[in-house]
């Protein structure tokens, strides 16, 4: 009978580039960038990693589809690598293999790496499908695009839980706020500066009720972590380990588009995956017992139902929770207190694994102005796709044994 993964898997070392515009710089040089600071951080050599998993999602973008550009990148030495591509989820996915990888037993030490190169593009959002029938969605069906759809989350949402415009205006840009305050604490962030509620409120909007500051921008960055077991770990003269205590993955059935059982408020899939997730780490009360959260803000509604479906706000109640800085840097359960998507945008193939990387550097005590006090569990959460269709990634970490 399957028991899951808690403390089985010790995360070793992490590292993470600067996220932003970084010209200079090509999708293998910032896999470089990030490798080097994760096995320095592990103190191994690079000979002792067994496997790999590589998250890339755009292939048009830079390493095209294969592992290959992994291997020779970081010149690994004729290992098993993996590439991994689930819409947003893609980060989390590797961790997610690598992670199995050694809970399996059958690797000692694994990576898991992820990198996106998007500014390149010139677009504004994430890259669509390119030419053919793609391309022509956006244009005859304009609330098919990313805005628009999640826009209509935030209008079923206020249509369900009888909210006014003002207020559930006021709560999502709240969500900014706060994230915008965290990312100007954080020098790997792409956006460092602080806004204010007014200002939020009164930048253009995109997709009723979402303005500008309410939806994430793309950028370019890499991130990744090495994973053993925790005796390995210990072995390696490791005395304070994170470990992972539960990782889970849900994916849409196709019953919230097909079906009127679901009234478009909230993501089933996170849902499901946070029960599950709950179960793994042996968590009874989230509520309670969860430390901090990175999120996947892609716009800040969806920040703010997912507190819902965490099951750490009540049904409809989230705004509220929302507006009395519940979730805020000083708040019970910080959310994004390295900044976000909202402030680092979202490179989808490492956002996963940048998300572990705030976890991990909060769990040693090593976020310096960003450090909360005594954190004991760090979930993170990632969604690709739609509201009505995606997948739903959820890793929870702590200290070993704890």
């Amino acid at each position: 009978m399957a028991s899951g993964i808690r403390d089985k898997v010790a995360i070793l070392g992490m590292g993470c580039t600067r996220f932003g515009e970084r010209w200079n710089m090509g999708a293998e040089e910032l896999l470089v960038e990030a490798f080097q600071e994760c096995l320095a951080d592990a103190g191994i050599e690079k000979g002792q990693i067994g496997a790999a998993w590589y998250g890339h999602c755009i292939e048009e973008i830079g390493l095209g589809k294969s592992a290959t550009p992994l291997g020779v990148a970081l010149r690994l030495p004729n290992i098993p690598i993996t590439r991994t591509e689930n819409y947003c989820a893609t980060g989390t996915e590797a961790f997610r293999g690598a992670v199995y990888g050694v809970a399996s037993g059958a690797y000692d030490i694994a990576l898991a790496i992820g990198v996106e190169k998007l500014k390149d593009t010139g677009y504004g959002g994430l890259p669509n499908a390119g030419s053919g029938f793609g391309s022509l969605v956006w244009q005859w069906f304009p609330n098919a695009s990313a805005p628009g759809l999640f826009a209509q989350l935030a209008s079923a949402y206020a249509a369900k839980f009888r909210v006014a415009d003002q207020d559930l205006k006021k709560a999502i840009g709240h969500v900014s706020v706060k994230s915008h305050a965290n990312g100007a604490l954080n020098p790997k962030a792409h956006l460092r500066k602080p806004v204010t509620l007014d200002q939020v409120l009164a930048a253009p909007i995109i997709a009723h009720p979402l303005g500008l500051f309410d939806c994430c921008g793309v950028s370019d960055g890499a991130a990744c972590a090495i994973v053993t077991t925790p005796e390995i770990a210990k072995s390696l003269g490791k005395t304070d380990i994170v470990s992972v205590k539960a990782i889970q993955l849900a994916v849409s059935s196709g019953a919230e588009g097909g079906f009127n059982a679901w009234d478009g408020e909230h993501f089933v899939t996170t849902s499901a995956c946070s029960t599950k997730a709950y179960q793994e780490a042996g968590i009874n009360n989230p509520r309670e017992e969860i430390s901090m959260m990175e999120l996947h803000d892609c716009f800040s509604i969806t920040e703010m139902v997912t507190y819902e479906d965490l099951h750490i706000s009540e049904r409809g109640r989230a705004w509220r929770d929302a507006l009395d800085g519940f979730y805020d840097r000083d708040g019970k359960v910080p959310a994004q207190i390295d900044g976000g998507l909202k402030c680092f945008g979202h490179p989808i193939g490492a956002s996963g694994l940048r998300m572990i990387y705030e976890m991990y550097l909060q769990l040693l005590g090593r976020a310096e102005a960003r450090q909360l006090k005594n954190p004991r569990y760090g979930l993170t959460h990632n969604l690709g796709g739609f509201p009505h269709q995606n997948v739903c990634a959820i890793s929870v970490v702590g200290r070993y044994g704890n």
